[in-house]
């Protein structure tokens, strides 16, 4: 016996077939139903998430067209059914303006107050979530989110609009006790790959980028390090430094924020200078103004840690 869906996931299985099929006859008989059932299912979509207002309108020609509510539930709708609950379908139709943000989680930890603070002066209802760049990319291209801060590089992203934020070059990072850069002042000159030799060392994952692009350095430079532990993000980063007194290679986010104040810090020196850069992904069509006004605090942040 087939799975009986909740009343509310009928209601917008409806919507979503009139949508796509562009009329009430064809989505009637794409789901093999009467007619007056598809127009049923939508009108109480309509009374139970938008107070009664329209989702869907006729233009001319009889051509159905969505209003900006039912532009806001269509996109939120490609999410996975299990994720629809009324709540979060009242909050796709709401009449409010919103931004529905996913991060990085070290660039949330960076960057959250500064879009949290222009989310509220725009009056911008925010929802915010973290995610790994695999799923802050699928959720822009399936449209759960209006705009998602990451690094690159990025997996392939169809469907999806960027703007580089900020280009980050790496850095070595060590904890005190090291015994890295002697003679060296914290701050000041540089390391080269060749300095981490038999070092403690804090790689990144092994399918982490950042992890593979370490493991070509020591290759290219005839060296071993003690590899003490790895770590997918800055959060976890800093206490494993300190508790291994180990160094790491990395992005250098004083363009973000500052480092701890604990931890020595050398621009890496590499024949091929290497970079990460911080973008900004919107869905195809062009970022929300949400969105933009977003970006826009932000890029004034940005240009005051300069």
């Amino acid at each position: 016996m087939p799975r009986k869906l909740p009343r509310h996931l009928t209601w917008l299985e409806a919507f979503v077939a009139v949508v796509e099929t562009g009329s009430l006859e064809a989505a009637a008989q794409h789901l093999s139903v009467a007619r007056s059932v598809v127009s049923e299912h939508l009108r109480a979509l309509e009374e139970t998430l938008a107070e009664g207002e329209t989702l869907v309108e006729r233009g001319p020609g009889r051509r159905l067209s969505l209003t900006p509510r039912g532009e806001r539930l269509f996109a939120g709708a490609q999410a996975s059914f299990h994720q629809l609950d009324l709540k979060r379908l009242r909050d796709l139709a709401s009449p409010e303006p919103g931004l529905r943000l996913g991060l990085n989680p070290t660039l949330s930890a960076l960057l959250m107050e500064p879009l949290a603070q222009a989310a509220a002066r725009t009056g911008l209802k925010l929802e915010a979530a973290f995610g790994g760049a695999h799923e802050l990319v699928r959720q822009i291209q399936t449209r759960q989110l209006d705009l998602a801060l990451g690094f690159t590089p990025l997996p392939p992203h169809r469907g999806v609009e960027y703007r580089v934020l900020a280009r980050l070059p790496f850095v070595v990072l060590a904890a005190p006790g090291c015994g890295l850069g002697c003679g060296l002042a914290p701050g000041a000159g540089f390391l080269r790959v060749k300095d981490l030799a038999d070092k403690p060392f804090v790689d990144w994952l092994r399918d982490d980028p950042y992890g593979g692009a370490n493991s070509a350095r020591f290759a290219g430079a005839g060296i071993q390090v003690r590899e003490a532990a790895r770590v997918e993000n800055f959060l976890q980063l800093y206490p494993t430094l300190r508790a291994f007194r180990a160094c790491a290679i990395a992005p250098d986010l004083r363009a973000l924020g500052p480092f701890p104040a604990d931890l020595h810090i050398w621009p890496l020196k590499e024949r091929k200078a290497q970079a990460v850069e911080v973008v900004a992904l919107w869905p195809s069509g062009g970022a929300s103004a949400a969105a933009e006004a977003c970006l826009k605090a932000l890029a004034a942040h940005l240009r005051k840690r300069r």
